[in-house]
């Protein structure tokens, strides 16, 4: 069956974020008297949305969890924007896969995700931005795969869903959907790609 839609992820494939990530959430702790994140909330904070990163982390501590996500809803994220890294050839390369295919985004990401779009204008990228906001559960639920295929009218059989975590690799097989795996952290993949630019081929192969 022919591919249809397409959709990314976008920390970790369209971006490397990690910098920006590392750094909004510790500017979230220090406004509640809180070290920084350690390194495995530093992990964490690249995969996990952000509800369950402060209940993994700190769900614990109910008081603190409570002041947390007061100061995360009070913290904007523009100025972080700036170390976000887009891949090389990123533009070009979902430019080149829209001439043939639907394109959509779908992401653990919630309210940050409007002022990613517009800081570097991706809005003419995609015909469908989702994220955590939008649906019941973050992944590894398929809950954000679903809604993109449910509201392009796209079946599971036409669609690839392009991660970097395990989270994605699960949301997709439990959306029923092919997967591509950009770098190393996804265990096991049967396709895998080092970087964006290298997807267009592997779609011509399949």
């Amino acid at each position: 069956m022919a591919l249809e839609l397409l959709i990314f992820d976008c920390d970790g494939v369209l971006f490397d974020s990690h910098d920006a990530n590392v750094g909004f959430f510790n500017e979230i702790l220090g406004r509640v008297g809180e070290g920084p994140l350690d390194a495995g909330a530093r992990d964490d904070c690249h995969t996990l949305a952000s509800v369950q990163l402060f209940e993994r982390h700190y769900g614990d501590r109910p008081e603190l969890l409570e002041r947390i996500r007061d100061a995360a809803a009070a913290t904007d994220y523009g100025p972080f924007f700036h170390l976000m890294r887009p891949c090389p050839l990123m533009r070009e390369t979902l430019k080149q896969l829209r001439e043939e295919h639907t394109t959509a985004l779908a992401t653990n990401r919630g309210r940050t995700l409007a002022g990613v779009l517009e800081f570097f204008s991706l809005g003419d990228l995609f015909d469908l931005v989702v994220g955590v906001d939008h649906v019941e559960r973050p992944k590894p639920h398929p809950d954000v795969l679903l809604h993109c295929m449910e509201s392009l009218r796209v079946p599971a059989p036409r669609s690839l869903y392009v991660g970097d975590q395990e989270g994605d690799a699960l949301a997709a097989e439990a959306a029923g959907v092919r997967f591509v795996a950009v770098g190393g952290a996804v265990k096991e993949a049967g396709l895998r790609i080092a970087t964006l630019a290298e997807l267009p081929g592997v779609i011509a192969g399949l």
